[in-house]
């Protein structure tokens, strides 16, 4: 998965969105340790990394149509 970096374009996420990006890092965790590595890492996590960008860019796409008024800081 891509490193983590800190953006000030980063959405803020609702609770239902962190719950959402929660229960999916649980799911990668877990494959990770389904992994073997016996053969240098055989589960791909693709599918789960492109979910969790859908629900960012949905985030992002919100406080667009919204406006940035209602962001704390």
């Amino acid at each position: 998965m891509a490193k983590y970096q800190a953006d000030e374009r980063e959405p803020r996420l609702t609770v239902g969105e962190k719950t959402q990006v929660a229960l999916l890092v649980v799911r990668m965790a877990k494959r990770g340790l389904a992994d073997d590595r016996q053969y240098g890492g055989r589960i791909d996590q693709g599918d789960l990394e492109k979910k969790v960008e859908r629900i960012i860019e949905r985030a992002r796409l919100r406080e667009e149509r919204d406006g940035r008024s209602g962001r704390r800081k």
